[in-house]
């Protein structure tokens, strides 16, 4: 086994929904590690020999698959369950896509666009982009969290107070995670797991890529968080800063609007710089470029920046 963990879950043990009712699929004691066979995004859907037509056909019932519930012994509501990312085993292999209807510019962008990576895990060297660039790797977990109290099943699609597809970058190795437990056992999952990601996910998806996560589980009674919580040991923009960043802005009294022309400007501008489409260079900022809030004191507007790194073209 790998990582040398105390158990693992294979990838065909998954679901679609969080659910305070669903089975779990493992027991575990605090202190012990599970590793994570992961389905990507698409449940299988896209392969390497997908092609944009093949977006059109996909069963949006059967996304974000995460591998799970866990039951961890002992855990109970008010909680919280601290998850150590030890380790991630990428796949080699991943998809960026333009999906209608889907992402910050939406409306902008109605035809779908896929592109196929691949990439060496063992070097973990950028991967490169088909109509140009290379984007620096950076494994992750995008969709790592707890069953909600309420009853039902919920998508897994939203973000949630115990967490989810919260798809933020930095929860990769290293990274210790706080999550509040609604439920006894807190039935944790995992799944969604990306190669690379840009702060924002501006059109909707990452390098999307199955692989394997290991984790460690403890437990803090008592100490549940609002919301969740997590510590990065060390910089997280250092594969990125090497040589600068072009960047965009939008301001306005709407973040969501000055999110978004942020983000047109700077699609704009790399098309126009590299001559590739424009919505290459959308899936390009998706993947690569960071969408930031710049200020958000200054009544009564707004600005929101759009940090693309400079190495990835040149």
């Amino acid at each position: 086994m790998a990582h040398g963990c105390d158990h693992s879950l294979h990838k065909t043990i998954h679901h679609h929904g969080w659910d305070r009712d669903n089975a779990p699929a493992l027991r575990v004691a605090p202190g012990e590690t599970v590793e994570f066979d992961t389905v990507d995004a698409s449940g299988g859907q896209l392969s390497p020999g997908s092609t944009a037509e093949d977006i059109g056909r996909m069963d949006f019932g059967k996304v974000n698959p995460v591998t799970g519930p866990v039951f961890i012994d002992g855990a109970e509501p008010g909680d919280a369950v601290k998850v150590t990312i030890l380790g991630l085993a990428p796949s080699g292999w991943g998809w960026t896509a333009n999906i209608p209807g889907f992402g910050l510019l939406a409306d902008q962008f109605a035809e779908p666009a896929l592109h196929v990576w691949s990439y060496d895990t063992a070097a973990m060297a950028p991967a490169a982009f088909g109509p140009g660039g290379r984007v620096p790797l950076k494994p992750f977990c995008g969709t790592i969290g707890l069953a909600p109290a309420e009853a039902g099943t919920h998508s897994v699609v939203p973000p949630r107070r115990v967490g989810g597809n919260m798809d933020i970058r930095d929860i990769g190795e290293g990274t210790e995670l706080w999550l509040p437990v609604e439920v006894a056992g807190a039935l944790f999952s995992v799944g969604d797991t990306h190669a690379a990601q840009g702060d924002g996910e501006v059109c909707g998806t990452a390098i999307e890529s199955p692989m394997s996560v290991a984790l460690k589980f403890e437990l803090e009674k008592g100490a549940a968080p609002a919301f969740p919580r997590f510590r990065t040991r060390g910089p997280v923009t250092r594969h990125l800063d090497g040589a600068g960043y072009d960047v965009t802005t939008g301001i306005g009294p709407d973040l969501m609007q000055a999110a978004r022309d942020a983000v047109s400007q700077m699609v704009e501008l790399l098309s126009t710089r590299t001559g590739m489409a424009a919505v290459d260079a959308y899936m390009l900022a998706s993947v690569a470029g960071d969408l930031r809030i710049s200020e958000i004191v200054d009544a009564p507007n707004w600005v929101v920046s759009f940090y693309f790194p400079r190495l990835v073209l040149e």
